[in-house]
């Protein structure tokens, strides 16, 4: 592998680890108002010197440990130390996702014993209905995944059309040094390996797409139509962004049938793809950050209120678990972190989650047995 191959690589690879803590560190402070570490308080407590302090120590915790990994993962890719490098990567993703999911449900206990002792319970259970002159926004149409098709139908045609000019033993996968260490031999059905990447990841972007679309809604009881309107505005966005990411990491992909022809070698198509998969995950953050978990960021100055209108932490097993049989929706808004999460009491999520690990398990079985 080229040399300017193996600095680029390391260089987004090591970006990886900042981007993922930097999300961490700032998880609390995107969270909907009347949510603090999982646990659900009064909109107007958000000011309380004791939550402020737990969402800045989390902070500076979590931040303190993604400087040092970053720091190790930068000190390897100047020494040139590929496997450190990789070495920092994995310890260092496992170890914040692990480390701040551990650290949240320890100051979640806090925030447990803090309301408990402040005594905020809901009076009633409020829910509100969004009636309005105008139409709430909603995410964009799941049809807007159609434009995969396009992609895939160019990246074949791609390799079709110089399929005459590979080699009679394709490259498919190299040491970070530049060792080609494993060949396919050069069939048809290698035209089709590239495809079938992307229909399975551009069907789990469609997948991702159409929960938010058949989402639970959130609105907040105490500012229902502020609340409704920034969520919507929070799905249309997340929808846009799932549509154009899905779309830059099947583009990228276009390059491993140019890899095949020699065109490009092996490693400079995988900086291709690194570099698609990088800009997903700032575009993604630059999301969250901008819009908030369920648009809590796009209305700051919302009313607030003394009032506990809704609790429903006991239906949130550790945290970040839904569990409600009471609760039709399959699909709702996360309660530490951005996105959506499942209803684990409903039947039809495990039938959901069954499905996909056995998909995922039929795309792996088929790469490795094809090509």
């Amino acid at each position: 592998m080229e040399g300017f191959d193996l600095t680029a690589i390391m260089l987004v690879t090591s970006l990886l680890v900042p981007i993922i803590g930097a999300f961490m560190a700032a998880t609390p402070y995107l969270m909907r108002r009347g949510e603090v570490f999982a646990v659900t308080v009064p909109t107007s407590e958000q000011n309380d010197p004791y939550v402020k302090a737990l969402k800045r120590r989390y902070a500076v915790v979590v931040g303190a440990a993604t400087a040092a990994f970053t720091l190790a993962g930068f000190a390897c890719a100047a020494a040139g130390n590929v496997d450190g490098v990789m070495g920092v990567l994995i310890v260092g993703s496992l170890g914040l996702t692990a480390g701040g999911y551990g650290l949240m449900l320890a100051y979640r206990a806090k925030m447990t014993a803090y309301k408990n002792k402040h005594g905020w319970e809901a009076d009633a259970q409020e829910s509100v209905a969004v009636v309005g002159e105008q139409p709430v926004p909603h995410a964009v149409s799941v049809k807007w995944n159609l434009l995969y098709l396009p992609v895939m139908l160019i990246t074949f045609a791609v390799g079709a059309i110089g399929y005459a000019h590979m080699p009679d033993q394709i490259p498919m996968h190299m040491d970070f040094d530049g060792t080609v260490n494993r060949y396919a031999e050069k069939t048809p059905i290698i035209l089709w390996m590239p495809v079938l990447i992307q229909a399975f990841m551009g069907l789990c972007f469609a997948f991702s797409h159409w929960t938010i679309a058949h989402s639970k809604k959130w609105a907040e009881p105490g500012a229902p139509a502020t609340s409704a309107l920034a969520y919507g505005l929070f799905a249309r966005a997340q929808s846009i962004y799932l549509v154009v990411g899905g779309l830059v990491i099947a583009v990228a992909m276009i390059a491993m049938p140019l890899s095949f022809m020699n065109l490009i070698n092996l490693g400079q198509a995988g900086v291709l793809v690194m570099i698609a998969a990088l800009v997903l995950c700032i575009g993604g953050m630059a999301v969250s950050v901008v819009y908030g978990q369920a648009g809590s960021r796009v209305f700051k100055r919302m009313q607030t209120s003394d009032r506990l209108l809704v609790d429903d932490d006991r239906y949130w097993k550790f945290g970040v678990f839904y569990f409600n049989p009471d609760d039709a929706s399959l699909f709702l808004p996360e309660r530490f972190g951005v996105g959506w999460t499942l209803n684990f009491a409903r039947p039809a999520v495990w039938a959901i989650v069954v499905g996909g690990l056995v998909l995922t398990v039929a795309f792996v079985v088929a790469v490795m047995v094809l090509f």
